[in-house]
């Protein structure tokens, strides 16, 4: 029989509000504790109670958060929240923290935690050795090292450019090697990236006010990555060179292989590590179809690689594979100048165009006929018109006739004069 833990734990609210007052994320409290972010938040949201041996690890971490200098006490006006906390940028990956230290300490690990339709999932010890240079770059965001603050904060805080330019710098590095796995085109993943951007610049207002900016920058990104009409493009009809390793090729050629909404769902799912609500709302789908495409994709990838059958080895050859490209996008002001040029091309092409509709439209009414003309009806044949008859000889009375007026001819009439008075 389960007991709670002896040490008294804080109401839910309290629960949150220490961990971000401490700028952890579930992720790293979740490697802390031994368990998934998932239970972290159902923990935070008072969903679930917190029991046995990981209660009483919680309970003691918070404990101890509490007590670090710099701590005050929760405001009564605290507002709890189901939803993630506002990172700027976006959902970071429950396996964010155990990627940079995957290397660092291989022999300390926890008892297998259950992750919810996963199986097994071993979390590392926290730990702060450095990690090789392979392991550094990882598919979702960094995590934030201050405390998160409002988005009416943020936007006081920072002008529309700089603000601009911050999300941009977060979000790029992981952005173009998520398209990339999608797509298996360096080109086109940076060329989708810029151009998400560029949209999510021309609606900024919309964009600052979102909630999650890096997830509304990185569906447009996947939207624009797995759009059919690059099939039509000359540049992107052939494969780009493939990955030096004889296992990142078959890698990547099991991904390329899938359909597009499995490809997008095992990336956003078991690369950038988002759960499975997150991933079924950002491919527009129920909870369920994400949990079949989920299944589908692995098995598909583990008929191929068998190596692979472990979700959480597949992370990490998914990981590497993104890690292994050299992929760089451009500055950021590079990208608001080109999105605007674009802007300002289309609206231009939008007015000439429509001054051309307007100019077509008054000609034809300018010469448009006023009234309604009969047409000209055609020819019909006449019957009962004798045929016309060539003239017969002469007869003697006629030629006499004829004779006398070409002798009159040749003389001339005399001539009329008036007579004088």
């Amino acid at each position: 029989m389960t007991q709670s833990p002896a040490i008294p734990l804080p109401p839910p609210k309290e629960r949150r509000r220490l961990r971000e007052a401490a700028s952890l994320t579930r992720a790293q409290l979740a490697s802390r504790v031994g368990v998934t972010s998932e239970t972290v938040r159902g923990w935070e949201t008072g969903r679930s109670t917190p029991r046995g041996r990981k209660g009483e690890k919680y309970a003691k971490l918070l404990d101890s958060l509490g007590d670090e200098p710099g701590m005050t006490p929760a405001q009564d006006g605290a507002v709890d929240s189901e939803d993630p906390e506002p990172v700027p940028g976006a959902v970071l990956s429950r396996r964010a923290a155990p990627a940079r230290r995957k290397t660092a300490a291989p022999d300390r690990k926890r008892p297998a935690a259950k992750d919810r339709g996963r199986g097994p999932v071993t979390v590392p010890e926290r730990s702060h050795t450095p990690v090789p240079h392979g392991h550094r770059v990882i598919l979702a965001e960094r995590p934030r090292t201050t405390p998160p603050r409002r988005p009416d904060d943020a936007i006081a805080a920072l002008t529309p450019d700089q603000a601009f330019d911050a999300l941009y710098a977060f979000c790029t590095p992981a952005l173009v090697r998520q398209t990339y796995l999608l797509t298996g085109h360096r080109e086109l993943a940076r060329e989708s990236v810029e151009r998400a951007f560029q949209i999510a610049w021309q609606r900024w207002p919309e964009v600052a006010r979102d909630r999650d900016p890096a997830g509304w920058v990185r569906a447009m990104a996947y939207e624009c990555a797995l759009s059919p009409w690059h099939k039509l493009r000359p540049r992107y009809r052939h494969p780009e060179p493939p990955p030096p390793d004889a296992f990142d090729r078959a890698l990547m050629d099991s991904l390329l292989k899938l359909p597009p909404s499995y490809r997008r769902t095992l990336v956003l799912y078991d690369g950038v590590g988002l759960g499975l609500p997150e991933t079924a709302a950002e491919t527009e789908a129920s909870t369920r179809a994400a949990v079949n495409r989920l299944a589908h994709a692995r098995e598909a990838v583990a008929e191929r690689l068998p190596e692979l059958a472990d979700p959480e080895t597949l992370h990490w050859r998914l990981v590497e594979l993104a890690s292994v490209e050299r992929l760089r996008a451009a500055k950021p002001s590079v990208v608001r100048k080109g999105g605007e040029r674009r802007a300002r091309f289309w609206t231009r092409a939008a007015i000439a165009f429509t001054i051309a509709l307007i100019g077509t439209t008054a000609l034809t009414v300018r010469t448009a006929p006023t009234h309604y003309e009969p047409p000209v009806p055609e020819g019909e044949t006449v019957q009962g018109v004798p045929p016309r008859m060539a003239p017969g000889p002469l007869s003697e009375s006629e030629r006499e006739l004829r004779a006398k007026l070409r002798k009159e001819e040749q003389r001339g009439p005399e001539r009329l004069l008036p007579l004088p008075r």
